[in-house]
């Protein structure tokens, strides 16, 4: 484990990985604050509903990674990745300067305005931060180098929606979240700055910047390569999943277990410190290969503990007249296990994401592997979105309760797993790992 950590003694890697820390986080503070102004006080004086907001909000943030990804991927391939990070970040600083505005002024059409762009500029540094992994990595520190950068993404989400739930609580919040964000872009920014320059994936590489034809191009592209193909379905698979988990959070903290807004935050720091956790264990069981061993490992524990959750609680007892603390609700019997069944569901998402990744940075043909996180983005944002159709599906049109949704989607990936572990088995000899990824 020492040997994993001792990667932040390389400025490769160190830098990349505060840089893409503090934009998650940033993103998280940003975008929770606005959820919560948005359920508190803007919908009132709006005269809009809570849920129209919020869902416009969710929908702004993803539309860019349906609309840009592609292109992204093009110019990440063109273009050095250190100048590229640069540029992105230097725009989160305008960006956030133009969120201040909106909170200050109350002028809440900039606040979408900024959402809108916070998820376009996330949108470009996806492909830049993904495709630069592998090229500065050797292969035994590649799989470590992705479980720190997935421990770091899980934590800075977590720490940032926790940040904002403290900085709405202060007097003159407004001002504070605005200052908060802009310092967070300006941090990000300099961490940039330290970055080692690459070279060019493909220089003379022509940008189509027609983003329609640009993104079924490269869904055709990715089709060809079945192995990359599975892959990228399995990565948005994760997604998919931990979608439908976490929307449920703050029902079923309110509904299910009866808390209060402290026990939400536990909810979900234990799937996130889960996470991060089996982010990190992946080096160690995979000996620094880029293999697919864990694969089934990760999938079963995805399943069982999901099924789990289910039988856990139908066996509790809750008092549905009282509202919980965390001190309260831990006095309960069963409700550690529902507890244990959150951790080790973000453990094993952890030990099934990672080697994805690294197998898609490893395999992915150099002068494409840009473009290929692009579509991978693409594909990441439709599984979310269908995560909430398939929630909406289950509990509004079937009106199935909570556990049944998680006892459902335990069996959808037990299915889906087997599937894709059956496809990258099968194709895994179709490609080799490219001879740009530093050698061990």
């Amino acid at each position: 484990m020492a040997s994993q950590f001792s990667l932040f003694q390389h400025r490769r890697f160190s830098a990349m990985f505060f840089t893409q820390f503090l934009g998650a986080f940033n993103d998280n503070v940003f975008k929770q604050a606005l959820i919560l102004v948005l359920t508190y006080s803007a919908a009132a004086k709006m005269g809009m509903e809570i849920s129209l907001l919020n869902n416009l909000a969710a929908l702004l943030f993803i539309l860019p990674y349906f609309l840009f990804s592609a292109l992204a991927g093009q110019i990440a391939d063109k273009y050095e990745k250190a100048t590229l990070t640069q540029g992105v970040k230097f725009l989160e600083i305008v960006i956030m300067g133009l969120a201040m505005a909106g909170f200050m002024l109350e002028q809440y059409w900039l606040l979408f305005v900024a959402l809108f762009l916070m998820g376009s500029q996330s949108t470009f540094f996806g492909p830049i931060k993904y495709a630069y992994l592998p090229e500065v990595m050797h292969q035994d520190e590649l799989v470590g180098a992705n479980g720190i950068f997935q421990t770091g993404t899980s934590l800075a989400i977590l720490t940032g929606m926790m940040m904002a739930g403290v900085l709405t609580q202060l007097d003159n919040s407004s001002l504070w979240i605005s200052l908060m964000t802009l310092v967070i872009a300006v941090l990000g920014f300099i961490a940039s700055k330290f970055l080692p320059k690459t070279k060019a994936s493909v220089p003379n590489l022509r940008v189509n910047y027609n983003i329609f034809s640009t993104s079924f191009e490269l869904i055709q592209y990715l089709y060809r390569l079945p192995l990359l193909y599975f892959i990228i379905l399995g990565n948005s698979w994760f997604w998919f999943y931990g979608a439908t988990f976490l929307a449920q959070m703050p029902e079923f903290t309110k509904v299910i277990l009866h808390g209060n807004e402290t026990v939400v935050i536990l909810l979900l720091t234990l799937f996130s410190v889960g996470t991060a956790l089996g982010s990190l264990l992946c080096k160690t069981l995979t000996k620094n290969q880029i293999s697919l061993k864990l694969l089934p490992i990760g999938i079963l524990g995805l399943s069982v503990f999901a099924m789990d959750l289910y039988f856990a609680l139908n066996a509790i007892h809750i008092n549905a007249n009282t509202v919980y603390t965390v001190g309260a609700l831990i006095k309960i019997s069963g409700v550690w296990r529902v507890f244990g069944d959150l951790f080790l569901l973000g453990l094993f998402g952890g030990v099934y994401i990672v080697p994805l990744y690294a197998f898609m940075q490893a395999y992915a043909p150099q002068s494409h592997r840009s473009r290929v996180v692009g579509v991978n983005n693409i594909f990441n944002a439709i599984f979310m979105v269908s995560s909430a159709i398939f929630a909406i599906v289950i509990l509004t049109v079937l009106k199935l309760s909570l556990p049944q949704l998680f006892l459902i989607i335990g069996i959808c990936n037990g299915l889906f797993g087997l599937f894709i572990y059956k496809k990258l088995s099968y194709y895994q000899g179709s490609m080799q790992i490219n001879n740009d990824v530093m050698p061990l």
